[in-house]
């Protein structure tokens, strides 16, 4: 572990705020499009995401003592849970990652440690960061990458390491005075030739290698740092066209006109302020009291304690610098089949003060799910099939009949969610997709599927017990 405590957190920036501001109401509406039913952890979610915009109007101490309101969702299997995080990280616009509780072990135990989470979403701030800067510095990267590509495509050898910069691509001679230069660039611009082969020179960064099989984020931050520095850079000469290698010297160019220091720190105080992680699985590290095996249960509570200081709010130490985690919002969910949420570490517990209970599917629920999100699965079906010409009706009876199969086969087989309506939407249309491509020719473009057509190709299914385990 490498955190530390008793840093007091900066305080927050207006730089750090999220650039979306979208109220409580405005994030409910759009997971609705997306997600039926479980209004209450919509609401958890959608609120705890809009406190955060409100701390950072506060200013000072004030801002600094308000803490996240960190959320624990329970509920069954496919009802959801993991749906409203996939959907919350792409209407907010902030650093958002989803971990699994149980690929975390004690540190001392094979396994990832808990702190790899914090440098995972600091990554993530950083390309978000370096892709927004990217696009300002865009319109000079591409003037560069057009002069270094006039000179190569005029011959000109490239300086060590086949860099050509613009004051070198600018410098005239016989063979390549300003008209000529001109007249090439307005041609490459056309592009005449994007599909002429070039040879490139690119830098390339060795990767740093195992060590007794852990990878460079298992390695202590600043041995992976020294590590990174010691490895060489390698140049490798490619042959790629035009149009591939304005692609690739664009990234190298954007590279060098970006403050990288400026850039880190922007994502580091990004991460702090506004981060949120999404702990999926957690019920996995709960020591059950029905009793399980003594060392799964010490790995278990070993990882509930090395994770409790980094919900409370420590230092974690990167490859970048010091993260901290006061202000990061954790989001965690659990099916809780076998333990239950007191079965956690008191002290986890307490950093969880919002607890929402997700509720299983209905048949009703299903037919909801089928008919009204934005891409369900039958519409990604009708599109899918669309590709190969053919065009996909469905009658209401069909889509109650498949809500039925699937609320009987979660009633008498393991109860899965949602999850049971794509098994039963592919297996419904398997022989016409095998049979897709070649049923336009037959003069078959349109397929009505059936409440009969359900029945047959599902009920036998269903009746036999033992077969839809299998299938279903």
């Amino acid at each position: 572990m490498h955190t530390v405590h008793g840093r007091r957190p900066a305080a927050p920036t207006i730089a750090a705020m999220t650039p979306r501001e979208l109220t409580p109401r405005e994030i409910v509406a759009e997971l609705d499009k997306y997600i039926i039913g479980q209004a209450d952890a919509k609401r958890a979610v959608a609120i705890a995401v809009r406190n955060r915009w409100r701390r950072q109007r506060l200013e000072g101490d004030l801002a600094c003592e308000v803490s996240p309101r960190n959320i624990i969702m329970i509920g069954p299997t496919g009802v959801g849970k993991t749906e409203i995080a996939r959907r919350l990280s792409r209407l907010v616009d902030a650093p958002f990652i989803k971990v699994e509780a149980t690929k975390f072990t004690e540190v001392g135990y094979h396994g990832r440690d808990v702190d790899s989470m914090i440098r995972d979403l600091l990554d993530l701030a950083i390309k978000m960061v370096r892709t927004e800067q990217a696009e300002t510095v865009k319109a000079r990267a591409q003037e560069a990458v057009e002069q270094r590509l006039v000179s190569i495509l005029l011959g000109r050898e490239p300086s060590a390491g086949g860099y050509v910069s613009a004051d070198e691509s600018e410098m005239g001679g016989e063979e390549t005075s300003r008209t000529t230069r001109d007249r090439m660039l307005e041609r490459l611009r056309q592009g005449v030739f994007d599909d002429r082969e070039i040879e490139l020179t690119m830098r390339e960064t060795q990767s740093i290698p195992l060590f007794g099989g852990m990878g460079p984020d298992q390695l202590d931050p600043g041995v992976s740092s020294m590590l990174e520095q010691l490895m060489p850079t390698r140049h490798k000469m490619r042959k790629v066209s035009v149009r591939e290698a304005r692609r690739l010297l664009l990234e190298e160019e954007t590279d060098k006109l970006i403050d990288r220091d400026k850039m880190i720190q922007q994502a580091i105080n990004r991460t702090e302020q506004s981060g949120i992680i999404f702990l999926d699985e957690i019920d996995k590290i709960a020591a059950s009291a029905k009793g399980s095996s003594a060392g799964a249960d010490v790995s278990r509570q070993g990882v509930q304690r090395d994770l409790l200081p980094i919900v409370e709010g420590s230092s974690v130490a990167t490859r970048h610098g010091m993260v901290q985690t006061d202000h990061i919002l954790f989001i965690a969910a659990g099916a809780f089949h076998s333990a239950t949420v007191s079965d956690l570490m008191p002290e986890l517990q307490g950093r969880f003060p919002i607890r929402v209970e997700l509720a299983g599917l209905t048949r009703d629920d299903f037919i909801r799910i089928l008919r009204e999100p934005e891409h369900s699965l039958l519409k990604q079906q009708q599109a899918l099939l669309g590709t190969e010409g053919l065009t996909i009706e469905i009658e209401e009876d069909a889509i109650d009949a498949m809500a039925d199969i699937a609320a009987r086969a979660n009633a008498t087989m393991e109860n899965i969610g949602a999850r049971r309506l794509m098994t039963i939407v592919e297996r419904l249309f398997e022989k016409i997709s095998f049979e897709a491509p070649d049923m336009p020719a037959r003069g078959e473009t349109r397929v009505r599927i059936t409440a009969a057509m359900v029945g047959e190709e599902l009920e036998s299914i269903v009746a036999d017990e033992d077969l839809s385990r299998f299938v279903l």
